[in-house]
């Protein structure tokens, strides 16, 4: 992200980004956005994108259901957004609660025009992530980066 000159981070707390989320509140070139609910951050990076800066959100499948209707705006209004979703509801979940939002996100995503790209291995994240950038912001797109379970693991119950 620092190569794309992303220079705010916006999230809702959540243990699947608590490293990035921790670096980015640590790098003083950076602006930490703590936000009460998701779709707070599908507006600050469209605000940011008017301001002529780069941001990215920071998510857990859940939250991409807060996002629906406010990925209108980014459509609509043709904003670039980058979303990093730490994914629940798939593999290996033991709670049910986090099933359906979690079976829904590619889906949802898809029909709002977001371009979903999936990393199950670690080596995989880096470039997936930088792929997804220059799709962002230099092409203009909504892209969403699904990390799943496979990739940062099941949380126990």
């Amino acid at each position: 992200m620092r190569a794309h000159d992303v220079t705010q981070v916006a999230y809702v707390p959540d243990a699947g980004h608590a490293h990035l989320i921790d670096l980015s509140i640590d790098d003083p070139d950076v602006h930490s956005i703590a936000l009460t609910t998701e779709e707070e951050g599908v507006a600050l990076a469209a605000g940011a994108h008017l301001g002529d800066a780069r941001a990215v959100l920071l998510m857990q499948s859940s939250g991409v259901g807060n996002c629906i209707n406010f990925l209108s705006l980014m459509k609509n209004g043709q904003f670039p957004l980058l979303t990093l979703v730490s994914m629940r509801g798939e593999f290996g979940e033991g709670n049910p609660w986090q099933m359906a939002m979690g079976q829904a996100v590619r889906p949802v995503l898809e029909a709002m025009g977001v371009i979903c790209l999936e990393v199950t291995e670690p080596e995989d994240v880096g470039p997936t992530v930088e792929a997804a950038a220059t799709m962002v912001f230099n092409a203009g797109n909504a892209v969403a980066v699904l990390l799943t379970q496979r990739l940062i693991g099941a949380k126990a119950f």
